[in-house]
């Protein structure tokens, strides 16, 4: 390493403190010797550290301070010491002691037990004489008052206390609010062997500034002065900027790729009847999807309001005796079941809504969704409660399977998923059914993200009147979020730990 390089990048605070390090190493000694304040000899010592100059240690002591009655006395004197002076040379009753030193209750018990354990007084006759031992006492300054008075000059450590000091201190801390400790961290400073090098070389520039005035540009003076040069690859705090939650990052960023190709975005309430959760879609009343274990019903408002009756007994005519020659489900369709109104479990729900408003001339359409679906799912490192499903469909009387896998494949591709295979599945609305599966570009295995199919006629038909293809998809967001983030438990992608926000990679590109 180039000593004399080194050397020229030592800012002034760092130039200063430098040199004390070979007489003291504490932190403050350090502000003692160098004439700086705290806070600069501590910024001087953690560039120091940086650059590997010296070598810090820290070491957590208690700190012995005083407390409510310490400071008090620190002004009246102790009791025990106002006692001494109210007796004087006479004997007095303890009535005329307490009003002589001013002493209250508490206090003058105190102080008898403290004296009478010096032999300082003695009682006589119901009253109280100072012995010669007590006079002594009070010509000098007890070991208490003289840490006392200490305290207040200088910072002691309970470690650092001389013997004489630590008896005085265990006396004190005997007695109500006079002393107490805190911790403290204390910072101590050594020289490295670079160090050592650096500081002989620190001499030549005691007088190098830092700072370029307009001052020495006009007049010329800059070109005498020594600067200090500035080491742009040294380790520097590191600034978080603000950012959105990865949450509301990765949501931004699906609606993008969406817009981008040419997609309008369906939106709608969380709170949704089952005859758009469940009956548009050509789900079953009988289906176990609706029961109480997997969707959750409100209980006030219980039930909605249904669509123009028309259309309503289109979907029961699809329920009952099917469409297209289908047989339907075979079953008397409750318009009752339909009212009740539950907590979305998909965003399929705004897919039915747009494809029903939807005329001739709207055609061919595209539409997506990015929303919050809730299902009554156990809660654990893979399962939450709350899910945010991506939807799409695109509705074109030329569209077919092959349109329905490069959908696909494009958005996964702009999600960063190159590898990308469709295979044959079996979901309740759809047929063809299929799922998507991406291949992982660290683990190097397939990972379902997604489902997708084209819808059946008994859904399309009572929704737009005659059957056009549909095709569909949706994915669970978290699972693909997990993947990407390496996040091993779904309930971390919510927290709101900053260091997480602050460290994790973004998912813009």
């Amino acid at each position: 390493m180039d000593i004399k390089r080194l050397t020229a990048t030592l800012h002034q605070l760092e130039r200063k403190t430098l040199p004390c390090l070979a007489k003291v190493n504490s932190l403050k000694e350090l502000v003692k010797a160098s004439g700086l304040k705290e806070v600069e000899v501590m910024r001087a010592l953690q560039w120091l550290q940086n650059k590997k100059i010296i070598k810090l240690t820290s070491e957590k002591k208690e700190i012995i301070k005083l407390d409510e009655n310490g400071k008090k006395y620190l002004k009246t004197g102790l009791p025990e010491k106002r006692f001494l002076q109210a007796l004087k040379n006479t004997g007095l009753a303890l009535e005329e002691i307490k009003k002589e030193g001013a002493l209250e209750n508490d206090e003058l018990n105190v102080c008898i037990g403290i004296l009478k354990s010096r032999a300082a007084i003695t009682f006589k006759d119901k009253k109280v004489a100072i012995t010669s031992q007590g006079k002594n006492l009070l010509k000098k300054k007890s070991l208490e008052e003289q840490l006392i008075n200490k305290l207040v000059k200088e910072t002691i450590a309970k470690s650092e206390l001389k013997d004489e000091e630590r008896f005085a201190y265990e006396n004190l801390k005997k007695r109500k609010g006079l002393v107490k400790t805190t911790p403290r961290k204390e910072v101590t400073a050594e020289l490295t062997e670079l160090g050592k090098q650096v500081t002989k070389e620190a001499v030549k520039l005691k007088n190098a500034i830092d700072t370029l005035t307009p001052q020495m540009l006009k007049g010329g003076a800059w070109k005498k002065k020594q600067f200090r040069w500035y080491d742009v690859k040294i380790n520097v705090p590191n600034i978080s900027g603000g950012r959105r939650h990865l949450a509301n990052e990765v949501t931004e960023h699906v609606k993008r790729i969406w817009l981008e190709m040419g997609f309008k975005e369906m939106k709608g309430t969380i709170v949704q009847t089952s005859f758009w959760n469940f009956d548009a879609l050509f789900t079953a009343q009988d289906h176990p999807v609706r029961e109480l274990q997997d969707t959750y019903y409100l209980k006030d408002p219980a039930k909605g309001k249904l669509p123009d009756k028309t259309f309503v007994n289109k979907v029961k005519r699809a329920h009952e005796t099917g469409v297209k020659g289908s047989t339907g489900w075979q079953y008397k369709w409750d318009p009752r079941n339909a009212m009740l109104n539950v907590l979305r479990t998909h965003t399929t729900c705004l897919s039915a809504q747009a494809i029903h408003t939807l005329k001739k001339s709207d055609l061919p359409a595209k539409f997506f969704s990015v929303g919050r679906n809730f299902r009554n799912e156990t809660l654990d490192w893979h399962h939450l409660f709350e899910l945010t499903q991506v939807e799409g469909i695109v509705v074109d009387e030329n569209a077919n399977l092959r349109n329905l896998v490069a959908y696909l494949k494009e958005f996964f591709k702009k999600m960063g998923y190159l590898d990308v295979r469709i295979r044959p599945a079996y979901f309740p609305y759809t047929e063809p059914s299929c799922e998507v599966d991406v291949l992982h570009p660290v683990k190097k295995k397939w990972v379902e993200l997604g489902g997708a199919g084209i819808f059946r006629p008994e859904m399309v038909v009572p929704l737009i009147g005659k059957d056009i293809p549909v095709l569909a998809w949706g994915l669970g967001l978290e699972r693909s979020m997990m993947e990407y983030y390496k996040i091993t438990d779904i309930r971390d992608i919510y927290k709101n730990d900053l260091k997480q926000l602050r460290e994790i990679k973004s998912w813009i590109k």
